[in-house]
Formats: C-alpha cells, structure tokens, sequence
C-alpha cells in the first residue's frame, strides 16, 4: 500500500516537473513572439480572449500570458478593458493541457517512449546554446509528463475497488461543494490546476471517483488558480492589482455557472459515456464552462473593467504609476515601463523649464511642480536598480545603460530649472531673451519631438550656439565690468545666465541623445502603444 501511495505521489511530482521545464522552455523559446503577438492583435477584448488563449496554450503558462498583459498596460500598450480580454482567454488556454493528458496520457501508453526523448532534452540542456537549452527544458519537461501520468495510473490502479465514490462526499449540493474546496486545496498546494486535473483524471480512470465528483473536484482546481493570481500582486502595482482582482472575480463567476451547470451537464453526458470516455467527458466540460465564461463576459468586459478599476484606483503620481513592482521578475518587461517611464518624465521636466521660462504649456497639459518631478525621477532610479538583467540581454543592458544616463541629465536639467537668479537674469538684455526663446523651442522640440532624428539635430545645434555665445559675449560682459560700464553683480549674474543657457541645451541634447539610442536597441513602447491606438481607430 505504501508503495502504491509512493508510486502515486512520485507520478504527481514527475507531472508537475515536467509542467514546470515545459512551461519553463516553451517561454523562452517563445516569449518575444508572444510579447509581438499580444501586442498586435489584442485590439479588442474579442481579439484579446482569442490572443489570451492561444499564447497561453502556446506556453502552457496562464501567468506568463497574463504578467505580459501587466506590462502592456503599464507601458500604455494596451489599455485594461483589452487586458481583461486576456485574461479570459489565457483561462481557456490552460484547458489544451487536459486535453494532451486524456487524448495521450491516457489513451496511449507513451512512457517507455518518453525515456529516450528525457535523455535527448537533457543532452540538448547541457549544450549551453540558449535556443537549445530551452528546445530540451520543453522536450524533458513534455516526456515527464507521460512517465508521470504512468506513475500515476499504476499507483491509483491498485486502489480500485478499494477506494470509491462512497469514500468522497456523496453527490449532493452540499458534497459537491466540499469537492469543490477539496480541489481548490489541490490547487494552492501543487500551485498548478494542470497537475490537478491531471490527478482527477487518473483518480476517474481508476474509478476511485464518479464522474460527476471529478467535475466539480476540477471547478475548485479551477477557482485555485486565483490563489496563484492573488500571490503574485502581494507588493505589485496598481495593475498588479487589478490583474489578480479580475482574474479572481472572473474565475470565481465562472466556476458558480459551472456549479449549476453541472447537473445538467452529468445528464448529458453521462449515457454518452462509455468505459473509458470519462476523462474525454471531463476535460471537454472543463473547455466548456471556461469557453461559456468567455462568450457570457466578453460582452460585458468594458463594464468589468471600470469594476475592477473602481475597486483598485488609481494611486500616486501619473508619470511613474507603470512601474509595478510585480513586473520586476520580466526583465524586457521591466525595461519596457522604464523607457516608457522615462519618456513620460522627459515631457514633464521640459514642459516644467518651459513653464518656469515663461512659455504657455500646451492645452490638457499639467505642469508637475519640481518636488513631484524630483520625486518620480527618484522613484525611476530605484526601479532600474532592482531590474536583474540576464547575461546574455545584451540588448537590455544598454538600454538600461541608456535610461541610466538620460535619467542622470533629466535630473540636472531640473535642477537648472530651480535656479531662479540665473534664469531671471536671462531678461537683462535683448541677446539673453533671445537665446532664451531659443531654449524654450528647445524645450518644445524636447518634449514632443514628432522627428527624434531632426530634434536631435536641431538640439546639437542649440547646443554649439550656446557654447559659442558663452564664450565670445563672455569677453565683452568682462571687458565691460573692467571698464566700470557694467557693474561687477550684473557682470558676474549674466555670465552665470550664459552658462546656464550652455548647460541647459547641452542636457536638452543629450537626453534627446539617449532617448534615440534606446529606440536604435528597441522600439520605443510610447512609439508601439501610438501605433496600436492609431490601428484600433483605424478598426
């Protein structure tokens, strides 16, 4: 008895092993082409719960689909009510792996031939090239998966007609809902609904339980997957947040339609059922009440999501509300919402030198005060500094590199900003006001540059000028002091004002400098987020 126990639970570890080099593999084989796909075609929640589903069934990871989401949204890629239709979708998609586990897992025996594919995938681990790595992570952990299900079926198989229905709540309203916590319990402690429903599978082959206890053991394995949800917002953001709030809410309406539909269900399936079709009949009203959940709420999505919006508010400032803490663990991501970030806080600083230069803001246009720019460019270093860049991202160190160094001379640049004796020196003479009117449209051009190449142009160009008024007016505001025309304070204050005006369109230029670097390594995400609103217009 012992020995079937043992065989049974390893059967349960070999499974979620596999689930996990699966998954594991699948992501990084193909985790930029999902960031490309979500992006592209989640125009509409429809769009979205199709995209979700497919991307997640493409993974095997409902989380990884759904932290992508995360990061969409936080970056302005994507907007929540879209993000939402994911959310719907990735649940359909985690059902594709019930179906791999009743069609092969059970119906063939695949174990003996899974053995050498294990021994193929770690050879390909141990190569050390990263596509390579990953192709025998998701070889392994697929082959696992079928030694696993064996194990499972040899131990549960001796308990047949030792372990029955009758030893399960009875198939009552109140039963059903102790196998349903019983499955939720499941859930939480294996931290994946795949290996649950997995273990209802075999617990249904074996007979230790009816078909109708499966169903509603698999609702609650369902409804576990929030927990899994719930963990992953503990120190997130604001969209953290409302992801987990909306995939429990979710989860949770779907699973109360489930549980009435049960009974309906069984009667329909059961004199369909032959002797070895349950775990057919099982997986297939799995797919159905996540399916009949998607096609109920899609249409109410926007609505659930001013919900979840409302019950999760907004909070902190505007410019630094995308960096989720929760997002951390995806590099790309993280990097991402940093430039997004960074681009943000770049019109702000340049709209507030423009404002504190005597320039009208343009209509909508808040002008944040310096403690709340000192405060969100603060607030951005700490995020980089928590970002952990893999080794071989050598696209992502420089545009961290870059964000570093643009984030360094916005901070300068606001500093300029508050040094109010120069910057009133700059009306003491027709040449100071000019050269400032130059660096106003050079804050314009800064914070909207329409052409990043021109405006990088144009600011170099301010850059050379102020350089050479600094230097040749310099003598002749010297000469003048010396001779007594000119007093030696206003002497000292407008050489301040035209070191002022060199510096200031020297770190106008270089952070417009490495805002362009950053789109050279990676496509801007204000850029992508542009785009995809000009095609949902367009749509």
């Amino acid at each position: 008895m012992i020995g079937n126990i043992s065989f049974a639970l390893g059967g349960v570890g070999m499974f979620l092993v596999g689930m996990l080099l699966l998954t594991t593999g699948l992501k990084g084989l193909a985790g930029r082409q999902v960031r490309s796909v979500l992006a592209r075609f989640t125009r509409t929640p429809l769009g979205g719960a199709v995209t979700g589903a497919l991307t997640t069934a493409l993974v095997q990871s409902s989380s990884a689909t759904t932290v992508t989401a995360v990061g969409f949204v936080a970056a302005g890629i994507l907007t929540f009510s879209q993000a939402i239709g994911i959310i719907f979708g990735a649940n359909v998609g985690t059902t594709v792996t019930g179906w791999l586990v009743a069609t092969l897992g059970f119906k063939l025996d695949l174990a003996n031939a899974a053995l050498p594919l294990i021994f193929i995938g770690a050879l390909l681990h141990l190569s050390g090239r990263p596509r390579l790595v990953f192709i025998g992570q998701a070889l392994a952990g697929f082959s696992l998966l079928f030694v696993g299900i064996d194990y499972m079926k040899d131990g549960l198989a001796s308990f047949e007609g030792i372990v029955t229905p009758s030893d399960f709540p009875s198939d009552t309203t109140i039963g059903r809902l102790q196998l349903v916590g019983l499955g939720l319990m499941i859930t939480i402690i294996t931290q994946s609904s795949s290996v649950g429903v997995a273990t209802a599978l075999a617990a249904l082959g074996a007979g230790a339980v009816s078909f109708p206890q499966a169903a509603a053991l698999v609702i609650g394995m369902d409804v576990g997957t929030t927990f899994t949800a719930l963990l992953a917002t503990v120190g997130g953001g604001v969209m953290a947040r409302r992801t987990g709030l909306a995939h429990v809410l979710y989860n949770m309406i779907t699973a109360g339609m489930a549980f009435f539909l049960l009974t309906p269900f069984t009667a329909f399936a059961l004199p369909l059922i032959a002797d070895d079709s349950g775990q057919i009949a099982l997986v297939s009203f799995h797919s159905f009440f996540n399916g009949l959940g998607v096609i109920v709420m899609l249409p109410l999505a926007r609505v659930f999501a001013r919900l979840i919006e409302w019950l999760v508010p907004d909070r902190g400032l505007p410019l630094t509300r995308g960096l989720d803490p929760a997002l951390l663990k995806e590099p790309k991501l993280a990097a991402d919402l940093a430039v997004a970030t960074l681009e943000r806080l770049n019109t702000g600083v340049c709209d507030h030198l423009g404002c504190i230069l005597g320039a009208e803001p343009p209509a909508d246009t808040r002008c944040y005060s310096f403690e709340e720019l000192e405060a969100a460019l603060e607030e951005l270093r700490a995020y980089l500094d928590r970002i952990q860049l893999p080794r071989d991202r050598t696209d992502l160190s420089a545009t961290i590199s870059s964000v570093f160094h643009a984030l360094d001379h916005l901070s300068r640049l606001l500093y300029r900003s508050a040094q109010s004796e120069r910057i009133s020196a700059l009306g003491g003479t027709p040449r100071l006001r000019r050269l400032r009117r130059l660096v106003i449209s050079g804050a314009v051009r800064q914070a909207r540059p329409g052409d990043s190449g021109a405006a990088e142009a144009f600011l170099n160009r301010l850059r050379k000028l102020m350089k050479d008024q600094r230097k040749h007016p310099r003598d002749r505001v010297i000469e003048a002091a010396v001779s007594g025309a000119l007093d030696d304070e206003t002497a000292l204050d407008r050489l301040d004002a035209l070191r002022w005006l060199h510096r200031t369109a020297y770190h106008l230029w270089r952070i417009r400098s490495h805002l362009n670097a950053i789109e050279i390594v990676a496509p801007s995400s204000v850029r992508q987020a542009e785009e995809l609103r000009v095609d949902v217009e367009q749509d």
